[in-house]
């Protein structure tokens, strides 16, 4: 007879994740900034090496099963890391080519800083939903904007606030994001009734956000013309701004708009940006390369560190890169947290934990609750939104199905709780990632988050006063 393999308790399971509560705590206080230098990464290691040895040692889980969900993990997002780092080498080809401040001196003249915040999140809106990415957003006019709120006196926490709340919007809801399609297929629901679907908590958690942003331009002291009368000269002293850079932006629009894959995108984005930066900024390349040539400027544009005097020290720390390199750490982080997702995973610990929400599962409300509940802390726990939209999506389904209620209630309800979320985590890969690319740290955007943070409690609501929860037999009237 088979023997039924044994499960950690739910308390056991919580030892690895208040291990590493402790370490990271310790870690940041000790490094401050510098805690993802390696000390985040090695808490990571020394907590999935925990984990693993819980399970060998008193729950006989074999070794290779460790294997294959660390692995299944790491290859889970391969694509995300190449992103990363063509992201790297986009960032310093569009800053030196001159294409991010010819967006910053354009933008100066154009958004009044009384409504910048509001209109910095329906921009990034507007390009989430055509790219599917938050990353991508985030990474080429978040960047620029950016620099015009900062010439503006804006605070940078309330600016990446902004950028971030208007990119996840598209990231949850755009038929071409890839958390979108993940949560509609794995909780077996059309992708299009999916999107829908989430309007009813999407739309409300947007206007208040807007609200708010409004209301803090418009109480925003805008006294700073005289500062953004020297970025902008600094700016025409330093850079060939023209017109004609603003082709390369244009030319990445044009192949979001066709559905070119992003890796192609932004990799072709990334080397049109080149050659506009050996046109139009060679004596640039020449300082970068130490007076060499132009090719050996443009190559440490792409992977190294760059960094340019101006005369605005504002403007000079604006304008330095880091290229592919600047984002080994966060790849390195992406990977070892990607080892404690497999372990928790292969030890069942997550299933474990996660068991405990279902026993709160009374009505409707506590259904969504207990979802949102499991599905930021998956977030916390697997540190990737990729896991956690399956992981939740595959815990739920059955329940949600034995209870009556439509698949997209659950698929919608995932989105609320995790898409959205995981850049609000320091340690999950959508957190390192826009905290490494916009380099504000994440605990100092995240109160500003504001559709982030409406988002899940939206869903709450919405379950709470039952409007538009349907029953499966009710479908047809739906």
């Amino acid at each position: 007879m088979n023997k039924e393999k044994r499960i950690p308790s739910p308390f056991v399971s919580l030892l690895p994740i208040l291990l590493l509560v402790g370490m990271l705590f310790a870690t940041i206080h000790t490094f401050g900034s510098d805690a993802l230098s390696g000390g985040s990464q090695i808490s990571l290691l020394v907590t999935t090496a925990a984990c693993a040895f819980i399970g060998v040692a008193f729950y006989r889980i074999p070794w290779r099963d460790y294997e294959i969900a660390i692995t299944n993990n790491i290859s889970g997002v391969a694509t995300a890391i190449i992103i990363l780092l063509i992201i790297g080498a986009l960032s310093g080809a569009w800053m030196i080519s001159g294409v991010v401040p010819a967006l910053i001196y354009y933008g100066m003249q154009i958004l009044h800083p009384d409504f910048f915040l509001a209109s910095t999140c329906l921009i990034c809106v507007i390009i989430s939903v055509m790219t599917g990415s938050s990353w991508t957003t985030i990474a080429t006019i978040g960047i620029a904007l950016l620099g015009i709120g900062k010439a503006q006196g804006f605070n940078e926490g309330w600016i990446a606030g902004a950028i971030i709340s208007g990119a996840y919007f598209g990231d949850k809801v755009s038929p071409l994001s890839e958390t979108t399609i993940l949560a509609a297929s794995v909780t077996e629901t059309p992708l299009f009734r999916h999107i829908k679907y989430m309007m009813i908590t999407t739309i409300p958690s947007l206007v208040i956000s807007l609200i708010l942003f409004t209301v803090m331009g418009l109480t925003h002291d805008t006294g700073g013309t005289e500062q953004i009368s020297e970025i902008s000269a600094a700016l025409d002293s330093k850079f060939n701004i023209t017109p004609w850079l603003l082709i390369v932006p244009i030319v990445t629009g044009i192949l979001i708009a066709r559905k070119v894959p992003s890796i192609i995108t932004l990799f072709a984005s990334t080397l049109l940006a080149g050659l506009f930066a050996l046109i139009f900024q060679p004596d640039l390349l020449r300082e970068i390369a130490g007076n060499g040539s132009l090719f050996k400027g443009c190559m440490m544009t792409f992977y190294g560190s760059t960094s340019l005097q101006t005369d605005n020290a504002m403007l000079t720390e604006l304008v330095a890169t880091r290229g592919m390199g600047g984002m080994m750490n966060t790849v390195w982080l992406i990977l070892c947290a990607m080892c404690f997702g497999g372990a928790m995973t292969a030890s069942g610990m997550l299933g474990s934990i996660t068991s405990v929400f279902v026993r709160f599962m009374k009505n409707t409300f506590s259904m969504v609750t207990s979802t949102v509940a499991s599905g930021l802390f998956l977030n916390l726990a697997t540190a990737d939104q990729y896991i956690s939209i399956i992981l939740t999506g595959n815990m739920f389904g059955n329940i949600y199905k034995k209870r009556g209620y439509e698949s997209r209630l659950l698929s919608r309800t995932t989105e609320d709780a995790v898409t959205v979320t995981s850049p609000l985590i320091p340690w999950n890969t959508c957190g390192m990632t826009q905290a490494t690319i916009l380099s504000v740290p994440t605990l100092v955007y995240l109160p500003y988050c504001f559709f982030n943070i409406i988002s899940p409690l939206m869903s709450i609501c919405i379950a709470a006063i039952g409007y538009r929860i349907y029953k499966k037999k009710e479908d047809d009237n739906a």
